[in-house]
């Protein structure tokens, strides 16, 4: 009689077990199709802002990866109160008896609340969207996502940079507004300087005609130093954003051709080797 009472409670407990097994996955089932659902309308309501122009492309995609981050962290919220319920937990109660813990961690979470705090504002003050060129930290390089907590920079190199917010305090946004296009080069000093300056401004002339990302200039400032081995003569332009480095490397491309054409040295060093035996 024992051993049949201690069988029907082992399968009473196999059964309990089961119903649990089975419930702890139809919420995570539910908890994957609600959020995959979710996802899908909030990228479709930021598609449609994105074809109505109402906002920068650059805005509504940080906008839209910051809106997908808070409905998972608010999905994961309700979905974990669920589950506490299912297996007869009381939020209320795993709240309380937090409370020595919480404030245990209290100071750990400083951090944590000074990230969302500076997130919020960046966020606010528009300082900087996805696809910005900025520099944080000592690092350049391209925003990929602006969070709450952290930011993604991509630098040059292709390394990802997670950087917390709290220890963005300087942020230098090159992406806001037009750029400005800077060449220095350096001609010889036995070359004529008001020759070179009026070559230089007319290869700057024919470079400018060819190239619509120049906004203004380029213009020939003058003599900008005196070098050991050459006068370097500074070139300056405005340009659209994001396109300085290109217009730099085609207006060396055309003085370089302009200097050669018209037989004024670029200078280079040179060694000489002096043989003491001889």
């Amino acid at each position: 009689m024992d051993k049949w009472i201690e069988n029907v409670n082992w399968a009473k407990l196999m059964l309990d077990a089961g119903i649990w097994a089975a419930k702890f996955l139809l919420i995570i089932v539910l908890f994957l199709i609600i959020r995959s659902i979710g996802k899908r309308l909030i990228n479709r309501m930021f598609d449609r802002a994105a074809t109505n122009r109402k906002m920068s492309s650059g805005r509504i995609i940080t906008l839209q990866k910051l809106v997908v981050n808070l409905f998972s962290y608010l999905l994961i919220f309700i979905f974990a109160g669920i589950l506490f319920k299912q297996f007869g937990l009381e939020i209320g109660t795993l709240i309380a008896g937090a409370g020595i813990i919480g404030l245990a961690v209290g100071f750990g979470a400083q951090g944590l609340v000074s990230d969302v705090v500076t997130g919020f504002f960046i966020l606010l003050e528009k300082q900087m969207e996805v696809g910005d060129y900025v520099t944080i930290g000592g690092v350049d390089g391209i925003v990929e996502e602006v969070g709450l907590r952290t930011t993604h920079i991509r630098s040059f190199d292709g390394t990802l940079f997670y950087m917390p917010n709290r220890e963005i305090s300087t942020l230098a946004n090159h992406s806001r507004g037009n750029m400005r296009a800077l060449v220095d080069i350096g001609i010889a000093y036995e070359e004529n300087i008001d020759k070179a300056v009026k070559v230089l401004q007319a290869a700057c002339d024919k470079v400018k005609e060819n190239n619509e990302n120049i906004i203004e200039g380029p213009n020939v400032l003058g003599v900008q130093t005196l070098g050991s081995s050459d006068v370097v003569i500074r070139i300056i332009s405005k340009t659209k954003n994001g396109e300085q480095w290109a217009v730099e490397r085609e207006l060396r491309k055309g003085l370089k051709e302009a200097l050669d054409t018209n037989g004024i040295e670029i200078p280079y060093p040179h060694q000489v080797n002096v043989d003491k035996g001889a």
